[in-house]
């Protein structure tokens, strides 16, 4: 099964479009995509709108391969799972996002070494083909050789993340989120 995710603060109907025509021709590869706020209808992938984090992780581990946004969530998870990951980050030009920074976070995680990023369909399809032809396998180790620079970001991410740092002056705990 391939999971998809696109995070659920705004649509990002390009990524979706891109697996719904690249699994129009693979009936039988079978793809759930959290679509987040999406109001299209997809013919060819399976789509729920939001999951719990439980069930997020439910299928991040059923997974044998996510696609994805580059939301930090998201990407620390797979690689936790060593799951091979596919990442299309988000656009302003295309007001997918408000900014560009889902760029600069590609640049750093494409490091790792479960991550291949995408800039358009024409390449996740090509990236799809391939880790298909590979029988959805990803190396094992969690860093590329000479990446171990990022372990230190990669720690503070997670620990920001997942463990719902107090914020500070105001007594509140910030939310749990899947992925920026």
């Amino acid at each position: 099964m391939i999971f998809a995710t696109v995070g659920t603060q705004l649509p990002f109907d390009r990524l979706l479009l891109g697996l719904d025509s690249w699994a129009a021709s693979r009936p039988g590869v079978h793809i759930v995509a959290q679509a987040g706020a999406s109001r299209r209808s997809f013919r060819h992938i399976e789509t729920v709108s939001r999951l719990s984090q439980d069930a997020f992780l439910a299928r991040l581990q059923e997974a044998r391969l996510v696609v994805a946004h580059a939301g930090m969530g998201t990407i620390l998870s797979a690689a936790e799972l060593g799951k091979p990951l596919i990442l299309m980050p988000r656009r302003a030009k295309f007001g997918e996002h408000r900014n560009d920074h889902q760029q600069d976070t590609v640049r750093e995680m494409a490091r790792l070494s479960n991550v291949t990023v995408v800039d358009d369909g024409e390449a996740l399809h090509a990236e799809l083909d391939a880790t298909l032809a590979r029988g959805f396998e990803a190396p094992r180790t969690r860093v590329q050789a000479g990446c171990e620079a990022l372990d230190p970001l990669l720690e503070v991410v997670r620990e920001f993340v997942w463990n719902q740092p107090q914020c500070k002056g105001t007594g509140s705990r910030l939310r749990g989120r899947q992925s920026a």
